[in-house]
């Protein structure tokens, strides 16, 4: 019968050579490399780069109510001419009002006509509207900003997460691949003592259940894996299949403990909301002061032609008597305008506004309590996992003696494999929880981390 520990021996031999070439062939990539594949190509966080540039836009857009306005137009008509003496009302805000002689007939013989204007209107004195407006547009792209250093910072922890969980379910597969080459053995070994009569036949049963099972966990953690691949690709903005993550450091050390909590209060979440209550609250001025006048300075200038001559009254129906200036006027003024009925609907304006900064400040309280219990239990879940992941090698060695001994009494015919499966199973398993201790232990700092919304605390530890 041949010896466990020379299959063992082969297993380990053939396993690495395997593992010199797949690591040979694949470009691993580290976890800043990704971090910044994922700031750059993430979709969403470009819809908030251009979310920066549409506010920046509208700021411009509301400078431009500091210049005055200038309206020119240009036109040429063909009507008639007929008038009355007495006023009327425009149709919507257009007059229709062709001046003409008072005649006692109606004379419906039509002539061409031009008319050029050119207004200058220049808002000198607003009370504040325009400051207040170019205000809230600063507030807006604060917001903005604020907004995307949020969500790219909670993206990259998504990503540092998923890098952490992706080298925990790679350590993972190895250690089901080493259950399943030690329950192979088993088998083999197991299958030939039988076969010499050495062994009960329920043994070779027994071997055969393990290695079933051991293929199924095997199959489980690569499944989970692959799932965790396609996962980290997607946050990174590229999706692959088969991207290969460098172990770094994360495997040969484990986080050192910080000696004071990290606070909260600059955490890109809570600088985000009240970016959103100062936002609010500048549009809740400009709303305010959108009831106040405006004082302008006025200038034009217009030309008018007819075909009707202004002196002699006489008709001409070509289009070229018709776009011929006859009148030429100039104006200027100073002018104020108010809209006093427009109170009612600004106070209502402004009232709700208010509520948003009130919905905003609450929002801002939340979120605030949230962190504050986030930082707590984070810091209760690093030590706890730090103490986890001293213990599991304490328990791996224990795992790994008792299995040698069950070995080496299954060999000697002094217990059964029953036993011997026990002991397996208890080293698998302490395989197992070696690699998620140590692996919790790194995501419980980035909680820490996450928390305090400052990702160097988790990256300088990996410098």
């Amino acid at each position: 019968m041949l010896s466990l520990k020379s299959h063992y021996l082969c297993l380990f031999l053939s396993l690495s050579a395997l593992s010199i070439s797949h690591q040979t062939s694949a470009q691993k990539i580290t976890l800043q490399q990704i971090l910044e594949e994922g700031k750059q190509n993430y979709p969403f966080l470009k819809s908030k780069q251009a979310e920066i540039h549409g506010a920046e836009s509208r700021i411009k857009s509301a400078k431009t109510d500091y210049l005055p306005s200038l309206i020119i137009q240009d036109q040429y008509t063909f009507a008639t001419n007929n008038s009355v003496t007495g006023a009327f009302l425009p149709n919507e805000g257009s007059a229709l009002s062709p001046s003409g002689g008072i005649r006692q007939e109606n004379i419906y013989k039509g002539v061409f006509g031009s008319s050029t204007t050119a207004l200058v209107d220049w808002k000198v004195f607003n009370f504040g509207k325009v400051n207040a407006n170019v205000k809230a547009a600063k507030a807006d792209i604060d917001r903005s900003k604020a907004d995307y250093e949020n969500e790219l910072f909670q993206h990259q922890v998504k990503i540092v997460d998923a890098y952490l969980v992706l080298l925990i379910n790679q350590k993972l597969v190895e250690a089901q691949q080493q259950n399943l080459d030690r329950a192979l053995v088993f088998k083999q070994v197991t299958d030939a003592a039988v076969g010499s009569g050495m062994r009960p036949g329920v043994d070779s049963s027994l071997a055969s259940a393990e290695y079933a099972k051991a293929r199924l966990l095997l199959l489980e953690s690569s499944r989970a894996e692959k799932v965790q691949r396609l996962r980290l690709s997607e946050l990174s903005g590229h999706l692959e299949d088969n991207i290969q993550v460098d172990t770094m450091r994360f495997y040969s050390h484990l986080p050192t403990a910080m000696n004071t909590a990290p606070g909260f209060m600059k955490n890109p979440s809570l600088v985000f909301s009240q970016a959103q209550i100062d936002a609010s609250y500048a549009r809740s001025q400009a709303v305010r002061k959108s009831f106040l006048p405006s004082v302008s300075l006025t200038a034009a200038g217009w030309g008018r032609g007819s075909g009707v001559s202004n002196k002699t009254d006489a008709y001409r129906t070509d289009f070229g008597s018709g776009v011929s200036y006859q009148v030429y006027n100039y104006l200027f003024g100073i002018s104020t305008r108010w809209n006093l009925t427009n109170i009612l609907r600004v106070r209502n304006d402004y009232k709700a506004e208010q509520f948003q900064v009130e919905r905003f400040k609450e929002i801002f309280n939340t979120q605030k309590l949230q962190l504050d219990r986030q930082t707590r239990e984070a810091e209760m879940q690093f030590e706890l996992s730090l103490e986890q992941a001293r213990l599991t090698p304490v328990q791996l060695h224990a795992a790994q003696k008792a299995f040698d001994q069950a070995e080496a009494r299954y060999e000697s015919g002094l217990t059964d494999l029953f036993t011997l499966a026990q002991s397996v199973t208890t080293l698998n398993r302490a395989e197992v929880d070696k690699f998620i201790t140590n692996g919790n232990a790194w995501r419980a700092l980035l909680m820490r981390a996450a928390a305090a919304g400052d990702l160097s605390l988790f990256l300088n530890q990996l410098n």
